[in-house]
């Protein structure tokens, strides 16, 4: 175990490494249009300021618990700090975008390996029966740093310019590499792995999680699979996926030893990890861009929607926190699904009518009972976890709590579009030349427009059409956020089954597990 009197000082410190890579992963999104004029590029291109940086996260992550005893856990992770520290600023000062992308990769390896070392490093430095609390603290940079992201990146580059969305990381991460090079220390049990370093799982993993992010987040834009390229990654990630588990479990000396996921209450807590980040991250982007489309609202006034959230979730975790050991675990984690069944069921009732009270209202009970998730599966998650496999364990864990978010997100925006249309065409084919609503609503528009605009019969009905044609789009697309919040409850009720593999109490199994 680590210095466990400046455990709290250690978790402030592994803190700002984790908030500052996660609020990395979506503060470039509001900017794209901004890069894009600085570099004259075009949608397709400037995309991959965001896909790259995923891409390298996704191939890192299994991969950190190998680096992690292979290095020293402090040498690697203070390594990783500098790593995103420059290459924060060399994003920033990119000077043409093949070089940002190229920043952008660096960022991602050095960012994703830092989350799950982060986590591994509270869990060693708090003992087992207050995992509750630290993994409370690591929770906020994971919960908080999404929501902010968005928010932070927008007033950053309305008030100042898009740079200063990466420089603003210099100052953190100087903070965080001096503090983890005074405080952490590297628990006994790290040792070398031994043996030859198995390249090919490497290069199995980077194929197949890199083909997978490239998947997930281009599919929408590439009609799926109706696209060749997509077709191609579709392919080149399964061939991947499949050989780098085969090689994990045949290889001598695999970096990455998949035999934890026989760990009942780790299988269970990481099953139940991805479909909360499926149904969080896929809420996430849903809701702003319903805001704005629909609502008209601006980017800082649907970040408003979302904070609030956030800060709910920081008063259920620290509650929660106390509570792990003392409390059936299942019974907690239960309670967080209900709260987030409860808050897309309140917005299935959405109108283009519907209020900033109301919204912000389902956001708060959303993020209340992600406070009751985050706490108590990963707690539960790591009870029976040997103490020299958690940082195996946290790379794993944190992978795909990571994918969960990327296939939701792809999936919530493959639903909107598709029930879009549906609904597109189903109020289309209802607006005929006998219909007396169509009648009733052209005869008020035309009389509006010759009344009130002056145009002739002929352009008051033209406009009267136009206008009755506008709203039946966004008419289909209200149907089809609805759609989405009601898929997304049910993705929530599919945790339900996850549950009962949960440990009953785990903090206080968890202490009583020799280390």
């Amino acid at each position: 175990m680590m210095n466990s009197g400046n455990k709290y000082l250690i978790a402030f410190t592994t803190m700002l490494g984790t908030f500052m890579e996660i609020v990395d992963t979506s503060v470039a999104n509001v900017a794209l249009p901004h890069m894009a004029g600085t570099y004259g590029a075009g949608t397709d291109e400037i995309t991959w300021v965001i896909t790259s940086y995923l891409v390298a996260n996704a191939v890192i992550l299994p991969l950190t618990g190998w680096i992690g005893n292979f290095f020293g856990r402090k040498r690697a992770y203070l390594a990783c700090l500098v790593i995103f520290t420059l290459a924060s600023l060399g994003s920033g000062a990119a000077p043409t975008l093949p070089i940002l992308i190229l920043m952008r990769v660096v960022q991602g390896l050095a960012g994703g390996a830092m989350v799950p070392m982060s986590q591994a490093i509270m869990l060693e430095t708090f003992p087992k029966e207050e995992h509750g609390k630290a993994m409370a603290l690591f929770g906020v940079g994971v919960i908080f740093g999404p929501i902010i992201g968005p928010t932070l990146g927008g007033w950053i580059t309305d008030n100042w310019n898009w740079p200063w969305i990466f420089y603003v990381n210099i100052p953190v991460g100087i903070v965080a590499i001096v503090l983890g090079y005074m405080l952490i220390e590297d628990p006994h049990y790290i040792k070398k792995p031994e043996g030859r370093v198995d390249y090919w799982s490497f290069a199995f993993v980077a194929l197949g999680l890199g083909s997978l992010e490239v998947l997930l987040n281009r599919g929408e834009r590439y009609d799926w699979f109706e696209s060749g390229f997509i077709r191609f990654w579709a392919v080149a990630a399964a061939v991947g996926i499949f050989l780098f588990i085969w090689r994990s479990f045949t290889a001598e000396n695999p970096l990455v030893n998949l035999s934890i996921m026989k760990n009942k209450e780790y299988a269970a807590g990481t099953s139940l990890m991805f479909l909360t980040g499926f149904g969080l991250y896929g809420s996430f982007v849903m809701l702003p861009i319903f805001c704005q489309h629909l609502l008209g609202y601006t980017p800082t006034l649907a970040g408003l929607v979302i904070s609030p959230g956030g800060f709910a979730s920081l008063i259920a975790m620290v509650f929660v926190g106390t509570l792990v050991g003392r409390i059936d675990t299942r019974i907690l984690v239960f309670t967080g699904i209900i709260f987030n069944i409860v808050s897309l069921w309140l917005l299935t009732f959405s109108s283009l009518s519907s209020d900033f009270a109301f919204l912000m209202a389902s956001r708060l009970f959303q993020g209340f009972g992600l406070g009751f998730l985050f706490v108590p599966i990963t707690v539960s998650a790591f009870t029976r976890i040997p103490p020299h496999l958690t940082g195996q364990a946290t790379g794993l864990f944190n992978l795909l709590r990571n994918e969960g978010a990327s296939v939701g997100i792809a999936l919530s925006a493959t639903v909107l579009s598709q029930r879009s249309q549906f609904h597109h065409n189903n109020l289309v084919s209802n607006l005929t030349p006998f219909s007396g609503e169509l009648s009733e609503a052209l005869g008020a528009a035309g009389h509006y427009f010759f009344g009130a605009g002056g145009l002739d019969p002929a352009s008051s009905k033209l406009a009267g059409m136009g206008l009755v044609y506008r709203e039946l789009v966004r008419q289909s697309y209200l149907m089809a956020f609805v759609d989405v919040f009601h898929f997304l409850m049910i993705v929530f009720f599919l945790l339900i089954p996850f549950v009962f593999l949960l440990k009953g109490r785990a903090g206080k199994a968890a202490a009583q597990t020799p280390q």
